[in-house]
């Protein structure tokens, strides 16, 4: 999707550059795919609210021209529901980390799906908690070290695009920090779909996840996703994904009774009865 800088450059904000993301973070990279998607569908900046938690990729609200809420660490969905039920007609989009979303903020994040409100949620999965000096989360990996796992995590990690889809997403898609054309495209179709959407957005963190794991720098991470990524229409149906691989794409999408209208028409139904 390509556009002009004018087109993209306002949705955000030059006065609050330059960002904190340290050198090699991927979310600058998520952040550009973001604002190329708003552009894509010409948004106006006032419709748009972005809400975020707490984190490295909950900073990203500081740098758009939007409106937007920075929240509670785990409870950016919850208020995400809140403006969605306030003012319906705002395009509400979240913008987390797997542990903000899937620790402290997993069983809201597993209701949200299940309600299939009309939400879109971006979740930068840099399988670590970066902000607090690199502890084991959610998606940290089965042997993956952190500063909380110097001998290598015991714990099985999430797959929180098969979570997602397991809670009842209506749109789940996934992709990585190095598949920079891909990302804009799924995350517009995720703003597209009436309904819950998830998308997954795999992240370099060389400053913890890579140096503990031996991928020490941004490169050597972007080679890693080029590594293990494939497209998951490219897989036969019911082709087993291969060991060590990752797919990536739209993995699921269907139409199914939003949250919000079911609401109002309860409310109206019981409205009608009362009278």
């Amino acid at each position: 999707m390509p556009f002009t800088v004018k087109e993209v450059e306002r949705y955000y904000d030059p006065k609050v550059m330059p960002h904190i993301w340290c050198a090699g973070c991927g979310n600058g990279i998520v952040m550009m795919a973001i604002m190329r998607a708003f552009a894509a569908l010409i948004w106006d900046p006032n419709d748009i609210v972005l809400v975020s938690g707490i984190g490295c990729s909950s900073r990203l609200p500081f740098y758009v021209n939007v409106n937007t809420l920075h929240t509670t660490h785990g409870r950016a969905l919850p208020f995400a529901t809140g403006i969605k039920f306030a003012k319906p007609d705002f395009h509400t989009l979240v913008v987390t980390g797997d542990g903000d979303a899937t620790a402290i903020g997993g069983n809201h994040f597993i209701h949200a799906c299940r309600r299939n409100i009309d939400i879109t949620c971006i979740l930068i999965n840099n399988q670590i908690y970066g902000m607090t000096s690199g502890q084991v989360s959610p998606a940290t990996g089965y042997g993956k070290f952190a500063s909380s796992a110097p001998y290598g995590s015991v714990e099985h990690s999430f797959d929180l695009s098969g979570l997602a889809l397991a809670a009842g997403a209506s749109y789940v898609a996934r992709s990585t920090v190095y598949h920079v054309e891909m990302l804009p495209k799924l995350i517009k179709g995720g703003f597209e779909h009436k309904g819950f959407a998830f998308i997954e957005i795999l992240s370099s963190c060389p400053t913890y996840f890579g140096k503990f794991n031996k991928l020490a720098t941004a490169v050597e991470m972007f080679n890693w996703y080029k590594e293990i990524a494939i497209r998951f229409d490219k897989l036969k149906p019911g082709e087993a994904v291969p060991e060590g691989k990752v797919t990536i794409g739209l993995l699921h999408q269907e139409e199914k009774p939003e949250y919000i209208d079911q609401y109002d028409k309860m409310v109206q139904k019981a409205q009608s009865q009362s009278n």
